[in-house]
């Protein structure tokens, strides 16, 4: 099994980035809500956003208009769409299968000028 997350990278405040997350060793399109979920330098992981199998999303508040959540299930991705990035979203960003419990292994995101 793996998530194999990809796309951060250094961006300028007011940029944007797309996250990939690409699943491999899981049934990824049934039954299967994907999420992305981001830590900060000395913060704890918090939740950022959840599609589940149909594309039914949610979003944290700190994200909710500047960030969108999608899905390929047949390519057996997540994706996570950021604009309008702020420095306070400078994290390392893992996506999570929900249903099978696993994690990625992270791709960092710099916001910075």
């Amino acid at each position: 099994v793996q998530l194999q997350a990809s796309g951060g990278g250094l961006v300028q405040p007011g940029g944007s980035l797309r996250l990939s997350c690409a699943a491999s060793g899981i049934i990824f399109g049934i039954n299967n809500p994907m999420a992305w979920y981001r830590q900060a330098p000395g913060k704890q992981r918090e939740y950022v956003a959840t599609i589940a199998s149909g594309g039914s999303t949610n979003y944290a508040d700190s994200v909710k208009g500047r960030c969108t959540i999608s899905r390929d299930n047949a390519g057996s991705t997540v994706y996570l769409e950021m604009n309008s990035l702020k420095p306070e979203d400078t994290a390392v960003y893992y996506c999570h299968s929900l249903y099978y419990g696993y994690w990625g292994q992270g791709t960092l995101v710099t916001v910075s000028s």
